[in-house]
């Protein structure tokens, strides 16, 4: 782990580099959101490669910590756990990076920042339960992780309910027939290359982590025990 967190993290670091020369000087502008309401984004569209990238990442990680957690649950075994801890805390951060860029989206294309469509509720519900996890984590006591285990499922049920809505309201879809599918031949290169660079940067961001909460929780175990053995007090 300690030799694919470093090539993670320079393919990652190559990946954005080559898909942002791609984006801002490749890629064609999308002029209209396609929506017949007179909309334009123009310079704006370029958000949609971050946003919607960011997006597969949120999905990935919350996918990742439900399973572990349930494992964890069944198994009792900590590994899980920790697989499961870290890809919540990654999937924070990422989902903030979507609900901010999905506000910028919002405002160039339809000029509101945020409306309470029934996708964006449950997405902004799905990152507040990720926060939820990380502080049920730090201040729950002893019953913690598996409280937080169960928060992980909850969130990971969600996921369904959110990409299907993704469509149903003025948020272009992103499915079969959706705007990822319509993209045109110089977008789809820079799309695609945005999202693998930042699938490896979130895979180097989940190692990371992993190692750092086992660390984290091999040390608590050190220390109960020493307190145990008198050692400390």
């Amino acid at each position: 782990m300690k030799k694919t967190i470093p090539l993670f993290a320079v393919l990652a670091a190559v990946g954005i580099v080559a898909a942002l020369w791609l984006i801002f000087i490749v890629a064609p502008l999308q002029v209209s959101t396609g929506d017949n309401r007179g909309s334009s984004l123009f310079f704006n569209q370029k958000i949609f490669y971050f946003h919607v990238a960011h997006a597969f990442m949120l999905f990935t990680a919350v996918g990742v910590a439900g399973i572990c957690s349930g494992i964890f649950l069944k198994t009792g075994k900590p590994k899980w756990d920790d697989i499961a801890s870290a890809a919540v805390e990654v999937a924070v951060a990422f989902g903030a990076v979507v609900l901010i860029t999905g506000s910028i989206w919002a405002k160039a294309a339809w000029d509101v920042w945020w409306n309470w469509e029934p996708r964006l509720t449950m997405s902004l519900l799905l990152w507040l339960i990720l926060v939820g996890y990380v502080i049920v984590r730090r201040f729950a006591g002893p019953s913690a992780d598996r409280v937080a285990a169960g928060m992980a499922i909850f969130g990971m049920v969600g996921v369904p309910f959110i990409y299907t809505m993704v469509g149903q309201d003025s948020h272009p879809a992103a499915g079969k027939s959706g705007v990822v599918a319509t993209l045109g031949e110089g977008m789809r290169g820079p799309f695609w290359l945005s999202v693998v660079a930042f699938l490896c940067w979130f895979l180097a961001l989940m190692l990371a982590r992993i190692q750092s909460v086992r660390a984290e929780r091999e040390l608590r175990e050190i220390r109960e025990k020493a307190m145990d053995l008198g050692v400390l007090s």
